[in-house]
């Protein structure tokens, strides 16, 4: 009975705790309307153990907000709960597992996806793979707010970012009327991996100070970064489209490692190139570096090794155009002059990427291609005959096999080409085939060009002596191209 007796009497005491934490809030005021049930609500059991002190406010939010419904006239100087979603917000587009696809018709308005979480400091990182580009190819992503429209895409409305895949355009909008669109990366198509992520800036600042770097990757290497200004708040991963049978997979859990890309870079170096003429090497990557002023301004860069059947093909992908995108693509001589693009001398071939023209040994081209510019990758290769040989081109026979080609100082000589290269108008009339032809010999080979993966076209061209060496010539400012020179496919 002992035992009775002392838990009626801290009941005792606990009502008489009650009572005076009523009082208490009475006397300064807080009861209000209603204070005569200020408690009313509290299971008495839950204040069996306070040691005799009234309940104090706990870092739990659960408790938090237990308190706030037994003293409603708190609520209104208390913050009301963060939003928790547990599904994404959906608007035409149709979700199984990782896959999104659009679900409305061509042509109607855009639809979205936003994930339930926001992007963070942790999970600072997402990507799409195109499945389909679809009609239209108007697929979309970026960041954006929580309260998002969902009929437009990613970086049209107020604090959002986005990227465009079907031209590479950026759109940051900060608010207030104003949107950024100058930025702009390689366009995206089928099977192309597009990443956003966000890193810190300058972690030292007051937080209210402290901004954000959002930046967009392509199939694993980063091709744009832009600030986000303090005002950004809670960012969500999001993703737009626009047509019928577009389609992506997601993931959210992607990781994007830079020093894994530039592991890679190293593996392409110096080694594979014969000679750089105003082209510095960045990885696999010809950046020029020439004044760019006029025609006698190309920089050249050719391959160590020749085209043969074994390694057939090569291409490469327009990253910036520069001021013109006077690049060209194709193959040469080993002793090809120097500052004169493939294709405009004897013994050499190539696409242009600026008029869509095909020059084989002069300077006058033809119409032959599409214009290529930022995101295009432009191939060139050669279909050999069944019974070529390698060793012949290398060697040619007693009776002259192989093209010799014209002598660099022969060249420079020549007064066409003299008068040529001062003149810095593409349309000159002086653009013409160069009076002296050599007549082509030796093994003849079909030479093609692909752009974006799909055949342009093909010529039959003689191979000169030691093989068709992969060229590359720029012109203009800025001009920046990815190679690879050992290609899976082609």
């Amino acid at each position: 009975m002992a035992g009775l007796d002392q838990l009626r009497a801290l009941l005792h005491r606990e009502q008489g705790a009650m009572q005076q934490l009523q009082q208490h809030h009475v006397a300064r005021g807080l009861a209000g309307r209603g204070g005569a049930n200020i408690l009313e609500g509290y299971n008495p059991q839950q204040l069996l153990f306070v040691n005799n002190h009234p309940p104090r406010p706990q870092p739990d939010l659960a408790h938090r907000y237990q308190v706030l419904l037994n003293y409603p006239h708190l609520r209104r100087i208390a913050h009301p709960p963060p939003a928790i979603r547990l599904a994404p917000f959906l608007n035409l587009i149709k979700m199984e597992e990782d896959v999104l696809s659009y679900s409305g018709e061509s042509g109607d308005q855009p639809g979205l996806y936003i994930a339930s979480h926001p992007i963070d400091h942790y999970d600072n990182y997402f990507e799409i793979q195109i499945l389909d580009v679809g009609d239209l190819g108007q697929i979309a992503i970026g960041l954006v707010p929580e309260k998002y429209p969902l009929n437009v895409h990613p970086g049209i409305e107020p604090n959002s970012v986005g990227y465009m895949a079907e031209n590479g355009k950026i759109y940051l909008n900060h608010g207030r009327g104003i949107r950024d669109t100058t930025q702009q990366g390689p366009a995206c198509g089928m099977g192309d991996k597009i990443g956003v992520g966000i890193r810190p800036i300058d972690e030292h600042a007051r937080p209210e100070k402290r901004g954000r770097r959002v930046f967009f990757t392509r199939n694993g290497q980063e091709v744009k970064a832009m600030d986000l200004s303090p005002r950004f708040g809670a960012l969500y991963p999001a993703v737009g489209m626009q047509s019928e049978g577009e389609e992506v997979s997601l993931r959210l859990d992607a990781v994007w490692n830079p020093e894994d890309v530039t592991q890679m870079l190293v593996d392409c170096g110096e080694e594979d190139w014969l000679r750089l003429e105003d082209i510095r090497l960045n990885g696999n990557t010809l950046e020029y570096t020439g004044r760019g002023h006029s025609i006698q301004d190309v920089g050249l860069a050719q391959a160590k090794f020749p085209l043969d059947t074994t390694n057939h093909y090569f291409e490469f992908e327009i990253i910036d155009p520069g001021e013109k995108c006077f690049v060209a693509i194709g193959l040469a001589r080993r002793n090809y002059p120097n500052r004169r693009h493939p294709g405009w001398n004897h013994g050499s071939i190539a696409y242009h990427a600026d008029d869509g023209k095909l020059f084989h040994g002069s300077g006058m081209g033809m119409h032959f291609g599409p214009k290529c510019s930022l995101g295009d990758v432009m191939g060139c290769g050669i279909y050999f005959p069944l019974d070529y040989d390698d060793d012949a081109a290398d060697n040619p026979d007693e009776e002259g096999e192989g093209d010799v080609g014209l002598a660099d100082d022969d060249i420079d000589d020549d007064p066409i080409n003299n008068l040529l290269w001062d003149s810095d108008d593409e349309e000159n009339p002086l653009m013409l085939p160069m009076r002296r032809r050599h007549k082509e010999k030796g093994k003849k080979v079909k030479v093609f060009f692909k752009r974006n993966g799909k055949l342009i076209g093909l010529r039959e061209v003689s191979v000169p002596q030691g093989g068709f060496f992969p060229t590359i010539g720029m012109t203009s400012c800025n001009e920046k191209v990815r190679v690879d020179l050992h290609p899976l496919s082609g």
